[in-house]
């Protein structure tokens, strides 16, 4: 199963991806950064495999850049917040 099937599998690979840039050293700057160009070749390569996904890359595709990094950074937020 991918992490990409289960919207909750898919948050706690995001988590673990944070917590491996924080045991870096790497700030929050960096992992904004990653979210934004994970979200960005997910909305534009990946075909969505459940609602969430879905609704997440419609809200990418009409975003500009600046409305993306916002998503991106609210994903980021959920993460930590569900941790």
């Amino acid at each position: 199963m991918s992490v990409l099937d289960n919207f909750d599998q898919w948050k706690a690979f995001l988590g673990e991806r944070m917590d491996q840039a924080g045991g870096k050293g790497l700030d929050g700057n960096y992992v904004s950064e990653m979210a934004y160009r994970i979200g960005d070749y997910l909305a534009n390569e990946v075909e969505p495999r459940n609602e969430e996904e879905r609704v997440l890359a419609e809200l990418w595709k009409v975003a500009d850049e600046q409305e993306q990094h916002t998503i991106a950074n609210l994903m980021v937020k959920l993460v930590q917040n569900q941790r």
